[in-house]
């Protein structure tokens, strides 16, 4: 675990998780840190977004960590964050940064 992680999430975290909620439409911002550049975790996660009907993208950031910006009903923006905490298999997850950002009404998801 990264220093001011907390279970896996940053500390100083914004994250309004309202699992019930499927009208309300929310955009967050997620960097997951650990083993997760080259172990498919960038289309395994397009793969997931699409399952759950998410619009972003997914990158590479240059320090080896992945960056997500994820938007759609709250309720399935939370089930893609929750995925991102474990990722894929090959995958080890030391910690996520979740942050809100503002909604910007994004089409479809991609691997960039």
């Amino acid at each position: 675990m990264r220093p001011n992680d907390v279970y896996g999430e940053r500390v100083g975290t914004t994250v309004n998780d309202t699992a019930g909620a499927t009208d309300d439409i929310v955009r967050r911002r997620l960097v997951v840190y650990g083993r997760v550049q080259g172990v498919w975790f960038r289309e395994s996660c397009r793969e997931e977004a699409e399952r759950h009907g998410v619009a972003g993208w997914v990158r590479n950031r240059p320090d080896g960590s992945v960056e997500i910006e994820a938007e759609g009903p709250a309720n399935a923006v939370a089930a893609l964050t929750d995925w991102a905490r474990q990722g894929p298999p090959r995958a080890r997850v030391d910690g996520v940064e979740a942050t809100d950002v503002p909604f910007t009404g994004t089409a479809g998801f991609e691997v960039r």
